[in-house]
């Protein structure tokens, strides 16, 4: 586009991630003229996505899936199978499913989005009569955050922890060589349908989140615990994102924050790619029929819900290891509704509200109990000096 050129669209995305790929694909495929800006819009996305198969909205194809796992596992004070179908997309796939062909793509950096316009770097401006905003997230400082160091191991050498069609979603056993007076963290395995298993040390809820190389050192003693050995050669991924990015505020004259950005990121489980991919089409159809989109998306018990796992983030972020463990326990012994109802479901608020009152009764010793609900240690870990932590540093091969 030239510089200075204006051009006008119904619909502008800006951010081209797979939420506002698919909004993008979506409005174009409802008939509306979009627009969408990202500073590299062919790039694949760097980072691993999964979830649950039946969050998937029933538009997205199954070349969207990479691997399918029908019974993941979750290791707390014992070994729990989850009765429910995971899996791990496909980026190639799932980019493919959302193509863009009749819409406009910019390749080009926002300096400015605005409800109704969107400036670009060289001039240009784009105005819409809606704008989203899925550009993700910032860095969270000191916001409670999820941090992750993944290393992928071939899956001949992952088999003494992770065979075919298998997946650890939480592994809370410890073995990764942190001591009890340390903030916790615990094991994410899942293969990847290429010959390899992403093995990734995860902390939840901390205030600006744990380091990469206390992860990394973790991670590797882990895996050495296990008797997994590595080769020097393996890549890696790391994570590190704010978990209470709230909802947006009804009523404000600003671009529509979507997906990550817009509050769909899980405040207990750091997932947000699913359910953004469900309410694609709420907003999308809210816009068609001349409503608030906001207020589609955002009904007070999707609000409430979003709420309730905040406390269930501030809780989890002040835990112990064994704590964790037990807390978890205790919540993969409730009902299908109940784990689900946290995990996953937008608004299901009455079944989060039991599920979470539970999982606290239920969660032994009875002391623990004053830690979940903040009357006891609420700021355990805040400050935490990582640096001071007197561990030989693992290092791989």
């Amino acid at each position: 586009m030239s510089d200075g050129a204006i051009r006008e669209f119904e619909v502008c995305v800006v951010g081209l991630g797979p939420t506002g790929r698919a909004l993008a694909h979506r409005a174009v495929r409802a008939g509306l003229t979009v627009v969408a800006v990202d500073p590299r819009p062919d790039r694949l996305w760097p980072p691993t996505f999964a979830c649950w198969i039946d969050e998937l909205p029933e538009w997205l194809p199954p070349s969207a899936i990479a691997v399918r796992v029908p019974k993941p596992a979750v290791w707390t004070n014992a070994m729990h199978r989850i009765d429910r179908p995971y899996c791990v997309l496909s980026k190639t796939g799932l980019r493919d499913a959302l193509p863009l062909d009749d819409a406009t793509v910019v390749a080009g950096r926002a300096t400015r989005v605005g409800a109704n316009d969107v400036e670009l770097t060289d001039g240009t401006i784009l105005r819409a009569a809606t704008v989203f905003d899925t550009r993700g997230l910032p860095t969270p400082r000191q916001r409670r955050a999820a941090s992750a160091y993944g290393i992928f191991v071939d899956a001949e050498a992952a088999a003494p922890m992770v065979t075919e069609g298998e997946a650890l979603l939480l592994d809370w056993r410890l073995t990764n060589g942190a001591g009890p007076d340390e903030p916790p963290s615990f094991l994410y395995a899942v293969p990847l349908g290429d010959g390899t298993v992403l093995f990734e040390e995860v902390s939840q809820g901390l205030r600006g989140g744990m380091p990469q190389h206390e992860l990394r050192k973790r991670a590797l003693s882990r895996l050495a615990a296990h008797g997994i050995t590595l080769t020097g050669t393996e890549s890696s991924e790391a994570a590190h994102y704010p978990l209470d990015q709230r909802p947006p505020r009804k009523g404000t004259a600003q671009a529509i924050p979507f997906g990550s950005r817009g509050g769909m990121m899980h405040p207990c489980t750091g997932y947000s790619v699913a359910d953004s991919l469900a309410l694609v089409d709420t907003a999308i159809t809210a816009l068609l029929e001349g409503r608030d989109p906001l207020a589609d998306l955002w009904p007070w018990q999707a609000r409430l819900t979003y709420w309730m796992r905040m406390r269930g983030l501030w809780g989890l972020g002040r835990l112990t290891a064994e704590q964790s463990a037990a807390m978890f326990d205790a919540f993969f012994n409730a009902s299908p509704r109940g784990q689900r109802a946290l995990l996953s479901a937008h608004d299901d608020y009455t079944a989060l509200g039991a599920v979470l009152f539970n999982t606290v009764a239920r969660t032994w010793p009875f002391r623990w109990r004053y830690d979940l609900v903040g009357w006891t240690n609420r700021n355990r870990w805040v400050g935490f000096d990582f640096a001071a932590a007197d561990r030989e540093p693992g290092r791989i091969g």
